[in-house]
């Protein structure tokens, strides 16, 4: 049976991952600030993306998804494993995202993974590590290339 500590922690955790995906779909950067730990490294080179600090991954961010007309990531219920103030999560993503192409809107769709590590900071649960784990592209434009990390 859960604790009442780990199900406090579980569900914080969830929140958290919820509140990236609104963050990213609202090009909310600076709520990042709140998500990842000052000296996080966020890994999306799977997908063709940038690795880095969490300084130069929201300066990504903004230039990588300024040409979508809109995205809406979509979470699976997180594998979290909680060990103290450590956690590793693991969570299945699907992501339409909408690009202009011939001028007309073009819907893709990504599935990966986020592969996470956690740690308890006095302000809650923080990501210190992602990792993208992509599964498949579906749709994708022709002659699409990921902005230049």
């Amino acid at each position: 049976m859960l604790s009442q500590q780990e199900m406090s922690d579980r569900l914080e955790i969830q929140d958290l991952l919820a509140v990236y995906c609104e963050a990213i779909d609202g090009r909310d950067w600076a709520a990042l600030d709140d998500i990842f730990t000052a000296d996080a490294i966020i890994d999306y080179t799977e997908a063709g993306g940038a690795k880095g600090n969490l300084t130069d991954t929201k300066a990504y961010l903004a230039k990588a998804l300024k040409p979508f007309a809109g995205m809406q990531h979509m979470l699976g219920l997180p594998v979290i494993k909680i060990k103290g103030d450590k956690a590793k999560v693991r969570t299945t993503t699907f992501n339409p995202m909408v690009i202009e192409q011939d001028g007309k809107p073009h819907i893709f769709f990504v599935g990966l993974w986020y592969c996470d590590e956690l740690i308890r900071t006095e302000q809650g649960w923080r990501i210190q590590s992602r990792r993208e784990e992509v599964s498949y592209f579906h749709n994708l434009p022709e002659n699409f290339a990921p902005v230049d990390p």
